[in-house]
């Protein structure tokens, strides 16, 4: 989810649009504020390490390479994404960061579920990889980790149990319908085909 948000910022879609978008999908928190709220150094970190790994598919945004590269560490630094009090309460976008993304940037309304369906489903794709791989033994596994462990919510079951209500033919029909427009992100893997 980090990565296609980070792509997305990358595009021109606005910061409180795509963790407004996600909240409404279900997760407990946006993706923009998690990257606030978790480090955007510890995210850029291991956005480099994902990319070495996987290459395009979760190459981090060019967006927060340029505002990590500003001196904006989120939270802890109180200057982020989002505003901070002197407590360290959030407050609301930190209009300012708009500047430091990548030149020609302009600004793009993308309709909710569109966001939505970017983000959750590079993370039903990865989660199936993961089983494709022998990382995750059982669906089952995957759907408690995704739940427990990363905030997919719970009342869509998990990404396994995702793919099933949605099913696997549609959940493949519209990964190859975003990877034609976003060559490479979006390649179904082999088990979900």
């Amino acid at each position: 989810v980090l990565f296609r948000s980070g792509r997305m910022l990358d595009e021109g879609v606005a910061i409180e649009a795509i963790d407004q978008a996600l909240l409404e999908f279900g997760f407990p928190v946006g993706p923009i504020t998690l990257l606030d709220e978790v480090g955007l150094d510890i995210a850029g970190k291991s956005g480099a390490i994902m990319a070495k790994a996987f290459g395009d598919r979760l190459q981090p945004s060019a967006s927060l390479g340029r505002v990590l590269a500003s001196g904006r560490l989120g939270r802890k630094s109180k200057k982020g994404f989002y505003l901070y009090d002197a407590g360290g309460r959030k407050g609301g976008v930190d209009e300012s960061v708009y500047s430091l993304l990548p030149p020609g940037t302009r600004r793009i309304e993308l309709p909710r579920a569109e966001i939505q369906r970017r983000c959750s489903l590079a993370m039903v794709n990865e989660a199936a990889r993961c089983l494709e791989e022998r990382i995750v033994r059982v669906p089952r596994d995957g759907d408690i980790g995704a739940v427990f462990g990363i905030g997919f919510p719970p009342f869509r079951g998990g990404p396994f149990r995702h793919v099933d209500a949605v099913g696997a033919a549609e959940v493949v029909r519209r990964l190859q319908e975003l990877n034609a427009q976003y060559a490479g992100r979006f390649d179904p893997c082999t088990l979900l085909a």
